[in-house]
């Protein structure tokens, strides 16, 4: 699987994005909006993934068309970093602690479209990113990477842990369901595909 990129440009951002499946949980991440570049780098180092992110959004009306368009282009780079999805483990979960936080991500990279997303937040925003926003970012990469994905804050009290604890799980359920099953000689799906 080499590296993607996505590029996305439209009146209201301007995304160029480079993922690597196969990394080593390197990242450069830039999208104006720092708690999410923590986010994406946090992403990107618990899953061993090559991140690269280079985004410009209308950040003056508010953050919602750049956290959305980067979760549109980190979607589309995971479904053509998986190719045709012959032999990978396809179905994977984490359940991952940020001290009183524990949140849950169950991926299926089934090629059907679906998220599931449960948070409770007690605060507006995090830094920079409303906090209505972290459900949309994972069901629009849930979307562009024909995945199904459930992510779920199991409790917590700390809006900033329960995000982090989110993005470690997604990050770890990624990357054990994109590895090749040894014992996998074609796809992981009795119909024969998983891109049809």
């Amino acid at each position: 699987m080499p590296p993607v990129t996505i590029t996305r440009t439209t009146r209201e951002t301007d995304i160029r994005l480079t993922l690597d499946l196969n990394g080593s949980g390197q990242a450069r991440i830039d999208t104006g909006v720092g708690f999410f570049d923590h986010m994406l780098e946090l992403f990107a180092h618990h899953g061993l993934f090559d991140l690269t992110v280079q985004a410009r959004g209308d950040l003056h009306v508010d953050e919602h068309h750049l956290v959305e368009d980067v979760g549109i282009c980190l979607g589309k780079a995971i479904s053509q970093g998986l190719g045709d999805r012959v032999g990978i483990v396809r179905i994977a979960h984490s359940q991952v602690p940020m001290d009183e936080a524990l949140a849950i991500v169950t991926i299926d990279l089934s090629g059907r479209p679906y998220a599931v997303f449960q948070a409770q937040w007690r605060t507006p925003r995090i830094g920079g990113l409303s906090t209505d926003l972290i459900g949309h970012f994972f069901e629009s990469v849930a979307t562009h990477a024909g995945m199904n994905l459930h992510a779920w804050v199991e409790y917590g009290r700390n809006d900033h842990h329960q995000c982090e604890a989110l993005f470690k799980a997604f990050a770890r359920a990624l990357d054990a369901a994109a590895q090749q099953d040894p014992r996998r000689a074609g796809v992981p799906s009795t119909k024969g595909t998983l891109t049809a």
